[in-house]
């Protein structure tokens, strides 16, 4: 982690006014990780309460718009409409023609497609702690995954609920879930994958690529 790289304009925007809501007792994190809907069993599906469907279905609306972070850096070629906007800034949006509604089926269907992307899904704070957006966040264009990951700013984003679990005796240390942690938990060592739980913020997307099923999530003591 590079926590020297100079900051830019856009995020250090984002640091002052964190920083002041944080000072004042505005809120305590800007962010929150949520696991992917395909890092859980279809047992599991429906027993954590923060899951993100779970948080649209409790919403009274919800509205797809393009990613501001990913349109503002343009490093990555994932997909921009992923950010869904809840309650009035979704009925504003909407109502200024630059997002547009969608069904409880429609998100789900864009959730799972981000999936494949690799794209971890987070809930987005205004002051009062109020969820105001639920977005797919990349490590290479995300303001707060860019604070997290190359500035050390992890009080600003909470970890969900989960963590990933690794059986040994499972794993064949292929590699393929290194390529998707963006937070640095995993490397393989002398064809041997050492996993440091503690960096994990538990968004499952190391699930989602295991052959061998060795990786699960787990309730986070």
């Amino acid at each position: 982690m590079d926590f020297e790289k100079p900051m830019d304009e856009y995020l250090k925007g984002y640091v002052d006014k964190y920083d002041k809501w944080r000072k004042t007792g505005s809120f305590t994190t800007s962010s929150r990780v949520y696991p992917v809907c395909e890092s859980f069993k279809p047992e599991q599906w429906v027993m954590p309460s923060d899951q993100v469907l779970t948080i649209l279905k409790e919403s009274r609306s919800f509205a797809l718009i393009d990613c501001l972070c990913r349109i503002h850096y343009n490093r990555c070629d994932k997909p921009r409409d992923v950010c869904l906007l809840i309650d009035d800034l979704a009925d504003k949006m909407v109502s200024l023609g630059k997002a547009k509604y969608l069904t409880l089926y429609e998100a789900s269907e864009r959730l799972k497609e981000v999936d494949k992307h690799g794209l971890i899904h987070m809930a987005l704070f205004m002051p009062g702690h109020k969820i105001y957006a639920l977005c797919s966040c990349c490590a290479c264009c995300c303001h707060d995954l860019q604070l997290v990951i190359n500035y050390n700013r992890t009080d600003l984003i909470a970890r969900s609920d989960y963590v990933a679990e690794t059986d040994s005796g499972l794993c064949t240390s292929c590699g393929d879930c290194i390529v998707r942690c963006v937070f640095n938990a995993r490397k393989i060592t002398d064809n041997t994958l050492l996993y440091q739980s503690d960096r994990c913020l538990g968004c499952g997307l190391c699930v989602s690529v295991c052959p061998t099923q060795a990786t699960v999530m787990r309730k986070r003591i």
